[in-house]
């Protein structure tokens, strides 16, 4: 039997008593700790919406909670009837937030110095369209100083395919940012029903990092644009600031929704009830001022998602009593060229224009140049 001293034995109770106050201690601040975090979810849960650690750039960015399907969806009436492609539509329609993964919050030197950017050039890019970004960079979305004032670019991308294969192209973009700091990814599908998502993801990047760009050139990485016709163009209008509304572009009015299932422009009267849209410019390509991107933004956080995002657009400038307006060099439907004429490439065809739907990679990079050409002489 083990024998303890009164002194040993007063000093194995003061142990004790240390141990249990050290525990005491830790389920307190513990205790406290979790209370703080409960009180955080309910404040996520209200805003849906938390700050991450500040980046390298010291600015904060956000996450979402992941949005869940709506499955009370599929009770809208003829629901099963619809393409795959629709129902999904329909069961995720009211999500417009998602994770980024790409971002560029000092693309534009901060919200207020971004009023030095007269013309921000959005491209809408899918993850694999490698290629297209390339002859964009090396051509008329090359960021410079054009006749006084800046042109910055910005390729908006969604994430494809899935495992080791969507994988691979994030590390391809993760790669191009590296190199060029002009991507902006956020963690959806890239589809053609998605596109006005997009749209929406962007314009409320703008509004928090870009607010003051004089104007935009919004469209696909495929078309044509002569960017140095373009600053030109802005420059001369009577309002250059960038402060009133300008939306500008190939206008299309007097069309509703094609209803046929098999065109890729189907929208079913479960997505869209009206036969008629508002008007709006074809979305390969269009110019609009700073103020009314972030007027469309405030428009569409009370309008439904539509899947077209061109003909989106039209629908928050209706609610705004705004509109459209044509400009006869904007070709998103393709420029008319004589039958009789044997290049249809023939850049005095081109040179004066400010943009043309739709072009391959190799030819972009061949016009952008011959047009650009000082010894370049046209009769036509």
């Amino acid at each position: 039997m083990f024998r303890f001293s009164k002194k040993k034995l007063n000093r194995a109770i003061h142990y004790l008593e240390l141990g249990v106050l050290g525990l005491f201690l830790i389920y307190f601040f513990k205790g406290s700790s979790d209370s703080k975090t409960d009180y955080l979810k309910l404040d996520v849960t209200k805003s849906s919406r938390t700050i991450k650690p500040l980046t390298k750039n010291n600015s904060p960015t956000f996450s979402w909670t992941k949005c869940q399907q709506n499955i009370s969806a599929a009770n809208i009436t003829g629901f099963s009837s619809l393409p795959e492609r629709v129902q999904d539509f329909l069961y995720y329609r009211h999500c417009r937030h998602f994770p980024m993964l790409l971002d560029l919050p000092d693309k534009c030197g901060g919200p207020e110095k971004s009023a030095d950017v007269f013309l921000l050039l959005v491209i809408k890019s899918s993850p694999v369209n490698y290629d297209r970004r390339e002859v964009l960079r090396k051509t008329w979305a090359k960021e410079r100083l054009e006749n006084g004032v800046w042109i910055r670019r910005l390729f908006i991308s969604g994430t494809m395919d899935s495992g080791y294969d969507k994988e691979r192209l994030n590390k391809l973009l993760e790669l191009e940012q590296r190199e060029y700091n002009d991507i902006l990814q956020w963690d959806f599908n890239d589809s053609f029903y998605n596109l006005t998502l997009k749209q929406i993801l962007f314009l409320e990047w703008m509004e928090r990092n870009c607010p003051k760009a004089h104007f935009l050139l919004n469209g696909d990485d495929d078309v044509f644009a002569n960017t140095d016709n373009m600053v030109l163009y802005l420059q001369n209008l009577k309002d250059n600031d960038g402060s009133k509304h300008l939306f500008s572009g190939h206008l299309i009015k007097n069309v509703g929704p094609i209803r046929s299932p098999r065109s890729k422009y189907f929208i079913p009267v479960q997505v869209h009830e009206s036969d008629i849209y508002p008007p709006y410019c074809g979305g390969g390509g269009f110019l609009l001022s700073g103020y009314t991107a972030l007027l469309i933004y405030n428009m569409s956080q009370s309008i439904t998602i539509l899947p077209i995002d061109d003909v989106y657009m039209g629908m928050c400038l209706a609610k705004a009593g705004l509109g459209p307006v044509s400009h006869i060099t904007v070709k998103t439907a393709g420029l008319h060229i004589p039958f009789n004429k044997v290049d249809r490439f023939d850049p005095c065809y081109y040179k004066d224009v400010l943009l043309v739907h739709r072009f391959l990679p190799a030819h972009m990079y061949v016009m952008w140049h011959r047009i650009r050409d000082p010894n370049l002489k046209c009769s036509i």
